[in-house]
């Protein structure tokens, strides 16, 4: 499987824009592997992020989406960039068992395990199981990732640090509270 057409397209352009535009701070990109299956999942702060992450490495990120996003008009854009829909309103076997045969082809996987933006007071909200899930049943290494600040024009005020990767060991539920952990200390540090 090749990278998304649309994505190949968009990608430097993405790049060159958020660049110029939001001056973003970018630390740990080396903890993304260069090749090889991926698991990329951190907190989620504005509908902004895809692009941050998309902007802060060369590799073709598929990301889990919401399922509305393939609905319509936009449906052409986001089928074309690779994105995984996923119904928010049940599980969703058919989104996990597509990216695990992403990850099973070598690719990267990006998720936001909070499952959508956060607008609480909480650092995180509660993860859901799907980063895990998917890098223990693949072997992918999950790196974990913090996006702090604001987005603001010309502010150089939002930044993304990619943490070293771990790897999922047996009980999901305590790899998940590890994930939150690792994330919420470094978003409170």
């Amino acid at each position: 499987m090749e990278k998304p057409k649309f994505y190949r397209l968009v990608r430097p352009i993405i790049s060159g824009l958020f660049r110029v535009l939001y001056r973003p701070t970018v630390i740990g990109v080396e903890n993304i592997p260069k090749e090889g299956r991926v698991v990329l999942a951190g907190n989620h702060t504005s509908y902004l992020d895809c692009l941050l992450l998309i902007s802060s490495t060369k590799r073709t990120i598929h990301f889990l989406a919401k399922n509305s996003l393939v609905k319509g008009p936009k449906k052409i854009i986001f089928q074309s960039m690779g994105i995984i829909p996923v119904d928010r309103s049940k599980k969703d076997p058919n989104a996990l068992n597509t990216a695990i045969s992403y990850l099973n082809r070598e690719k990267v996987i990006g998720i936001f395990p909070e499952g959508t933006i956060n607008h609480t007071e909480e650092v995180t909200m509660p993860f859901k199981f799907g980063a895990v899930k998917m890098s223990q049943e693949t072997k992918a290494p999950l790196v974990p990732f913090v996006i702090k600040g604001k987005y603001r024009f010309f502010g150089k005020k939002v930044s993304i640090e990619f943490l070293e990767a771990i790897s999922i060991q047996d009980d999901l539920e305590i790899e998940n509270n590890r994930l939150r952990k690792i994330i919420s200390q470094k978003l409170e540090g």
